[in-house]
């Protein structure tokens, strides 16, 4: 038993259960951003254990399954995962990890095939949990309370994607009506700004060369301190070897004129923006207890194209929130009409434990609900449709990307227009500058390469 940690393990002694026994592990990574540059972390840290990373399907005899609460499906997709990395190889011990795993330790113990769950805090201690647990036996799981997770544990992806996903921060103190984040993450916490720009140095030398500030809240970086998200992008600016840097999910009462001022006469910082906006009705905005209303989004979105007007901005949003009526979806639906936004990510919503959406009486019924996704997804089309013919004719700055496809390869401009190639394994992780030609069927953008700008 670990001191002030509340699970099951069994105790052995140490001879029988070394880390020779286990030498090569696999990840199968689920959700958001953070959740890739934390699997990178533990991934990092286990190869300096002495372990080899290895592709799921290349036999491992440990596979560490990263997982998400945000989708209403987590426990499907977990039990899936499990079946698979069995099916790879049946003797491998599995370990869960992720919000998931926080949320339902108890549940996911008892999935067949699975050996240990780690909770919030325990996930970065992978390796020493393998060395020192009976990792043999089935069902055990270690997972604190999440209100004694406070330690902040910074790291960047790497290997996985092109783009490289930096953690800033962790947790939200926000306890928004739909949302468990809290509860699988805790609160609000983040590094230093010289910790941080550590960490940014170590990505550069990996050879980053665009980098996505990520977190649950990244607005809220530097909460309890004298250091905000301002000063931090600041410093970032002057890191050497990172050529581009895009700041992921900022809510919008955390998106200020001085940040995105300073984005638009950045050399670094690019015009793309996501900020969650979650419904486009001032009375379910209250009821989701979001922390603004639609005039303060709208003068954000207006200040970013007055500054950038080629910006791009994606916008989350939530339908069938208890309780909406058709003409509170409405006012959604034609909020977003009016913005001038690029794109739209649609969650249906969906009912989660110990939220205080779960308590609402008014429950709309799934076919409504996803009738309502649908009217958005065929509006985010025509938005990103309208945002893409209005890039046609002008030039941009690619970072293009290693894979493969039919014989093209893809790449991003500046402001995140998905852009296709004829594939050139010389220009991979290179950005380019390239004239934007047209829209192909797949609705990517057709280019033709004019000069690399940076090599």
């Amino acid at each position: 038993m670990i001191a002030d940690c509340k699970f099951h393990m069994f105790a052995i002694p140490a001879y029988l259960c070394t880390m020779q026994q286990f030498k090569k592990v696999a990840f199968y990574t689920l959700g958001c951003k953070l959740n890739f540059s934390e699997t990178s972390t533990i991934a990092r840290q286990l190869v300096e254990a002495g372990y080899a990373r290895v592709q799921f399907e290349d036999d491992p005899d440990v596979f560490v399954i990263n997982t998400c609460s945000v989708t209403d499906n987590a426990d499907k997709k977990c039990r899936w995962i499990v079946r698979k990395a069995l099916r790879v190889n049946p003797d491998a011990a599995v370990i869960v990890i992720g919000c998931y795993a926080q949320l339902k330790p108890d549940e996911i113990a008892q999935i067949e095939g699975v050996n240990l769950v780690l909770g919030a805090e325990e996930k970065f201690n992978v390796a020493e949990y393998l060395e020192r647990s009976d990792i043999a036996s089935k069902n055990q799981k270690a997972a604190r309370e999440i209100k004694h997770t406070r330690e902040f544990i910074p790291g960047f992806s790497s290997g996985d994607r092109t783009r490289t996903f930096l953690k800033v921060q962790d947790g939200c103190n926000y306890f928004c009506a739909f949302c468990t984040i809290p509860l699988a993450r805790g609160r609000s916490r983040s590094a230093s700004i010289k910790e941080t720009l550590k960490v940014a140095r170590e990505a550069a030398e990996s050879g980053a060369k665009e980098v996505v500030l990520t977190g649950v809240n990244i607005g809220d970086f530097g909460h309890g301190t004298r250091e905000t998200l301002m000063d931090l992008i600041t410093e970032l600016e002057n890191v050497d070897g990172i050529q581009r840097y895009r700041i992921s999910s900022i809510e919008p009462n955390l998106l200020t004129d001085e940040i995105i001022d300073y984005v638009a006469n950045s050399r670094k910082f690019v015009p793309h923006f996501h900020i969650p906006l979650q419904s486009g009705s001032d009375g379910i905005l209250a009821a989701m207890r979001r922390r603004y209303r639609t005039d303060l989004y709208r003068e954000r979105i207006a200040h970013i194209k007055a500054k950038m007007p080629d910006a791009c901005i994606g916008v989350d949003v939530i339908v069938g929130f208890p309780g909406e009526s058709d003409e509170e979806f409405m006012q959604t639906y034609d909020f977003l009409h009016s913005l001038d936004i690029s794109y739209l990510h649609v969650f249906t919503y969906s009912e989660r434990p110990n939220t205080t959406a779960v308590r609402l009486k008014e429950v709309l019924p799934m076919k409504l609900r996803q009738e309502r996704n649908k009217k958005l997804r065929i509006l985010s089309h025509k938005k990103k449709k309208a945002f893409y013919l209005s890039q046609i004719g002008r030039s941009g700055e690619v970072l293009f990307e290693a894979e493969e496809s039919g014989g093209w390869m893809n790449g991003f401009t500046e402001n995140y227009v998905k852009v296709k190639f004829p594939y050139d394994e010389s220009l991979v992780n290179e950005i380019c500058e390239v004239s934007l030609d047209s829209i192909d069927r797949d609705g990517m953008v057709k280019v033709a390469l004019k000069t690399p700008v940076h090599v």
